[in-house]
């Protein structure tokens, strides 16, 4: 079989975008597309997760990078939401009964802004009322009665005890120590000595009564501390029915304006009483000393708002929706555990760090009840205690704020424990496929957290219908980065590379971000150029540039090729001795290489030994394909007597890891060379794997690998017998450069598709296969003739050993 018929025209090596077929002169004529191109499958995923309103089913979108998830999810979840009711609004309250457990209060959307204005206003007109009622004419009047009435009180109890003294002639004397008692005779005072001349009957009676006067006066005196604490009663009274009177219209007409909302209704109540109690807040006087102002709750200079009373009334709005139009969407790009479950701020007063019901602070939990969240799944992962906390309150259905010291028992500090608020969310995680696998496998509570996956395709078919929506997407991605228009020329280019990026002339890449980086890339170089357009000459350019700016370590490999550091030869022949080709991949730049494969064979037991897999540097895979290899020796030629060779395979000048079996084929056919002694043209390299009966399977870079090769050889110099071996099954996969395709069009550079080793061992050797005869034998002087031969002799030597083995034994 001639090399000529296995040979690839250049026409087969690319797959070309005509843009005489696109229907427009630049994309500025075409319609804005507002769905990703061929992800139907995974926007029904999306909208089935997010419209099932039964437990569980939040949604993992899954896919590559750069394919749009993103996108196609938030402005599908924007749209559903848009049409949706506005989600709740969430305030904390202080709760009077007991201040580390602020109360939850849930109203329609817009109403809790409303509710904490109406608050602050009702303290600003308590903090006016209040003061003013209590500077009235009408209190001050009735407390001066209060005030009037316990002094004339206890004035009358002393005085009616002063007469009694009087009539008994003892008078009631007040001195600098205390009380004393007197006898008295004609209103006069009597001193110890007139005392003394009294008749001792009468001293007698005095010195009796003046101890119960005193009895009776010590009794009175007892009696005050009550009647000062039945005023003071009153007084309370009077100030509770002051402050009733100068609150109690403002607290109704609040009531009145929330009655719907029983939550609110019972609070207003509370606020109510509790300001009777807490008359000292609006009633006192501003704090002067710096001091004063810190116990008070703010330092000299700031505004009222830390003000005590502000402090114990006000409204925390956590989650307010006053501005939305439809249900909340959240994308969380920072998803640690306090940005999802909320937090408890601390202030520090005096060197202490303290906390109240107005340092709660919602978490994007908050702010999406209701709606949706959208997060990074390998962020989320990456963050302590994150996922393990969004787990928890989906499965409670409820937000509990707490600190994580608190959620796991680290730290035993007082701290507020605010009321749990409903939980009604759909969450969406954005991950690769493997973390989905993996928390599959691993999290037996993620199946039933998230029972939908939406599963992005990595590629589209290259149907005119794709083509076309995929020329209204980059003009869409066009319009929205600001970019210049592309001509059609341009956006044909464009999809030329995006099949290039799936490696599949039959397929177009469904990663978006490389080719819309490309875009902008290519817009700087066309304003460079003074262009209105982006045109073909400035796609071209930013593909060159941004080949050039990652090619540093491919360009010094082929440097060392061609200083012959590396060896790898480019014409002549050599026995066992061929061109294998490898794809290296740096970052995102994908690039062929030569390497050199030798094989040696010697008589032995039958052993192929791969020396990469004996040195540990070789895969799993790769040292699969050298078994397999071997399976197709034993099979093909040796399937009636032992297989009597010992055989070395090695990836010549490798220092690293060798992996994967597209190299098999090239393996073999060292292999059947050295065993043949026939030469393998150096001018060719093979790539593709191979199975146990001898065919070639399909690889992947194979558009990297032959154009690695040819830069070498083009380096050297083409000479029209340089040329790269393929599977047939690659053949569709083919978008080779425009200099490769040029070479093959001039006869200087050739591609081969073949499918079985046979075919490629006649490309290489120049020689014919050779088909298995009906005796069961090859074609003597064939290729695969040579290589029984070689083996039957390999056998035949191994036998008379043996024997000559046994008779020694013998002897």
């Amino acid at each position: 079989m001639g090399n000529s018929s296995r040979e690839l025209p250049a026409s087969a090596l690319y797959r070309g975008c005509d843009p005489e077929q696109l229907t427009f002169t630049t994309t500025d004529e075409l319609e804005e597309l507002q769905e990703l191109v061929a992800q139907d499958r995974a926007a029904e995923a999306i909208a089935l997760g997010a419209s099932i309103a039964h437990e569980g089913y939040n949604t993992f979108v899954l896919g590559r990078e750069g394919t749009g998830r993103h996108t196609l999810l938030e402005q599908y979840l924007e749209d559903k939401a848009s049409r949706e009711e506005r989600a709740s609004d969430w305030c904390y309250v202080n709760s009077f009964d007991d201040s580390r457990r602020p109360r939850a209060i849930e109203l329609p959307a817009g109403r809790g802004r409303e509710l904490a204005a109406d608050m602050e206003q009702l303290i600003e007109d308590a903090r006016a009322a209040i003061p003013a009622a209590f500077e009235s004419e009408d209190y001050r009047t009735r407390r001066e009665a209060i005030e009037s009435e316990l002094q004339e009180e206890q004035e009358a109890a002393v005085q009616e005890v002063t007469d009694k003294a009087k009539e008994r002639g003892i008078g009631i004397i007040q001195t600098p120590t205390g009380i004393a008692f007197a006898p008295i005779r004609d209103g006069e005072t009597i001193g110890p000595e007139q005392f003394k001349q009294l008749p001792e009957p009468e001293q007698e009676r005095l010195v009796r009564e003046t101890e119960e006067i005193g009895k009776e006066l010590q009794a009175v005196m007892q009696q005050a501390p009550i009647r000062v604490r039945e005023a003071r009663r009153r007084v309370r009274e009077l100030d509770r029915e002051i402050a009733m009177w100068a609150v109690g219209s403002l607290i109704e007409e609040l009531t009145h304006k929330y009655e719907e909302h029983a939550r609110v209704v019972e609070y207003l109540q509370q606020v109510r009483e509790d300001v009777v109690e807490n008359l000292a807040l609006f009633r006192s006087s501003e704090p002067s000393s710096p001091l004063e102002q810190l116990f008070a709750g703010r330092m000299a200079g700031s505004d009222s708002e830390a003000s005590p009373a502000r402090q114990r009334y006000s409204i925390n709005v956590i989650v307010d929706h006053t501005d939305s139009s439809g249900a909340p969407m959240v994308a969380e790009p920072n998803p640690t555990y306090q940005q999802l479950l909320g937090r408890i701020e601390h202030v520090s007063q005096m060197g202490t760090l303290i906390t109240h019901f107005g340092l709660i602070k919602a978490g994007s939990l908050h702010e999406a009840n209701g709606g949706y969240l959208v997060l990074d799944a390998r962020k989320l992962l990456t963050q302590p205690f994150a996922y393990e906390g969004l787990k928890q309150a989906l499965q409670s259905r409820e937000l509990r704020i707490e600190s994580i010291g608190q959620a796991y028992s680290v730290v035993s500090t007082v701290s507020l424990e605010p009321e749990p608020i409903p939980l009604s969310v759909k969450v969406v995680l954005v991950g690769e496929r493997l973390l989905y696998y993996l928390l599959q496998a691993l999290d037996p509570e993620f199946p039933t957290l998230f029972k939908v996956a939406a599963d992005f395709d990595d590629e589209l078919d290259r149907t005119p219908e794709n083509t076309a929506l995929y020329a209204r997407m980059l003009a869409t991605k066009a319009r929205r980065d600001s970019l210049k228009p592309l001509d059609a020329a341009a956006v044909g280019r464009l999809i030329e590379e995006s099949a290039r990026e799936a490696m599949d002339a039959e397929k177009l890449s469904a990663r978006i971000r490389p080719v819309s980086d490309l875009m902008r890339e290519a817009d700087y170089w066309a304003t460079k150029a003074g262009s209105s357009v982006i045109g073909l000459d400035a796609v071209e350019t930013a593909l060159e540039a941004r080949v050039r700016r990652n090619s540093r370590v491919r360009d010094r490999l082929q440097e060392e090729i061609l200083r012959e550091t590396i060896l790898i030869d480019t014409d002549g022949k050599a026995v066992g001795q061929i061109n294998g080709l490898a794809v290296l991949q740096i970052g995102d730049f994908l690039f062929g290489r030569p390497n050199r494969i030798t094989a040696r064979v010697a008589l032995g037991t039958g052993k192929v030994v791969d020396i990469e897999r004996e040195v540990e540097l070789g895969g799993p895979i790769h040292s699969k394909g050298v078994f397999i290899l071997s399976s197709y020796l034993r099979a093909t030629y040796a399937a009636e007597e032992p297989l009597s060779l010992s055989a070395s395979l090695v990836f010549e000048q490798s220092y690293g890891g060798v992996e994967g079996d597209s190299a098999s084929c090239a393996e073999l056919c060292a292999l059947l060379s050295s065993l043949a002694g026939l030469p393998i043209a150096q001018s060719l390299a093979i790539t593709g794997s191979v199975n146990q009966r001898g065919e070639v399977q399909a690889i992947g870079g194979v558009n990297q690998k032959i154009e690695g090769f040819f830069d070498i050889c083009r380096a050297r110099g083409l000479d029209g017998s340089q040329g790269v071996l393929i599977p047939d099954a690659n053949a569709k996969h083919l978008m080779l450069r425009r200099d490769v395709r040029d070479a093959v069009e001039e006869g200087q550079f050739h591609i081969y598709g073949v499918s079985h080793v046979d075919q490629a061992m006649e490309i290489l050797t120049g020689q014919t296969a050779g088909a298995l005869d009906p005796d069961g034998t090859f074609p003597p002087g064939t290729i695969n003739g040579r290589v029984s031969t070689r083996l039957s002799d390999f056998a035949a030597k191994r036998r008379k050993q043996s024997g000559r083995g046994e008779s020694e034994g013998g002897a």
